[in-house]
């Protein structure tokens, strides 16, 4: 399939606001498109309620603007009911992590094959600028004017304590790295999770700056490779050893430290302890973990419904719904004028 970016392009204006980060990842999921070589047709974007999820408007695709919360619920339809389809879930931090928490640790949970791009700018920015579930305690906002006096959910943590089999964080403003991400959710065989940090340039400007600065970047952002090291630094010579049964920071060189203690990224690996303690990883004692940190098979539920309906319907004793309703004690009801149909009790 020859496509390009502008075959996945809408005819619709985009109305994000000027700056935001939102069209560096749009631009991102269109290359990866672009890049799996399906027919166009079989691409399916379901978005809920936020500035994130207008996504379907701009996209030339088969697409769902569903109710706030829901995107996750639809989107499990809309994959069972049709498995060839390569479903994308567009949600923001406050879609998924607040009104649709229910369906969003459930999604991951079953195991459904479906790619979750969740955009988190720690804010709400459509309903101009109250705290969301992922802001900082003590955040100061519209609607917590004080400071929010709640510990904020972190993503990552979500998909470990859901079972979830595919967890990667990237950032807006990094579209080959997001790209890169993308190609690897969509291979994941399984609900694919990916938190991107963006940027909200009204409500929430600069909310990701110490980690994208580009005079600290490399002592900041750690992009995690499978089966590489996990080094980073502006000279690579840091990185991440266990040390006592924690994670630490070294440098190569200092302390007795060689290339040899470096942990090396196993992304694929059943037990979340290590992935877990990635995921949590922050500023400023350590740097934020990037790209791909958990990807392991466990059974998909697409799959699986279809296998075991197939199953089934090689013993079934009933081959249809009206064999159903006509099966078991039934009665004719007689009038003067006309005869009634058969019912069953």
């Amino acid at each position: 399939m020859n496509y390009t970016v502008k075959d996945f392009k809408s005819e619709n204006e985009v109305r994000w606001c000027p700056g935001c980060g939102d069209y560096a990842i749009m631009n991102a999921i269109q290359r990866t498109m672009v890049d799996m070589g399906i027919p166009h047709e079989q691409f399916a974007v379901v978005s809920g309620i936020g500035c994130s999820s207008r996504f379907p408007y701009y996209m030339s695709t088969y697409g769902f603007h569903t109710i706030h919360g829901r995107a996750a619920a639809v989107a499990s339809g809309v994959k069972c009911a049709n498995p060839d389809l390569s479903v994308w879930v567009i949600t923001g931090d406050g879609d998924a992590m607040a009104i649709g928490g229910n369906h969003f640790i459930h999604l991951l949970r079953r195991n459904i094959d479906i790619n979750i791009i969740l955009f988190n700018n720690r804010i709400y920015g459509l309903t101009k600028g109250q705290y969301s579930p992922t802001s900082e305690r003590g955040f100061k906002t519209k609607t917590s004017p004080f400071g929010t006096v709640e510990d904020p959910f972190v993503p990552g943590q979500l998909v470990i304590g859901a079972r979830g089999t595919f967890f990667a964080r990237s950032i807006d403003s990094n579209i080959k790295m997001s790209q890169a991400i993308f190609n690897e959710s969509a291979k994941h065989k399984g609900t694919s999770m990916v938190e991107v940090l963006q940027n909200c340039v009204i409500y929430n400007q600069g909310i990701h700056q110490e980690i994208t600065d580009p005079a600290h970047r490399p002592d900041r952002q750690l992009y995690l490779r499978h089966g590489e090291p996990m080094l980073f630094g502006a000279d690579n010579n840091k990185g991440i050893i266990m040390e006592k049964g924690k994670l630490k920071v070294a440098t190569i060189g200092e302390n007795g430290i060689t290339a040899d203690d470096i942990l090396v990224h196993d992304a694929k690996e059943e037990d979340p302890t290590l992935h877990m303690a990635l995921i949590n990883m922050n500023l400023p004692e350590f740097p934020v973990a990037f790209g791909v940190i958990r990807s392991v098979y466990a059974p998909v539920y697409d799959q699986e419904m279809k296998l075991q309906i197939a199953e089934i319907q090689k013993t079934r004793k009933v081959a249809s719904m009206n064999e159903l309703l006509f099966s078991g004690n039934t009665w004719e009801v007689k009038g003067s004028k006309k005869v009634g149909a058969k019912s069953c009790i």
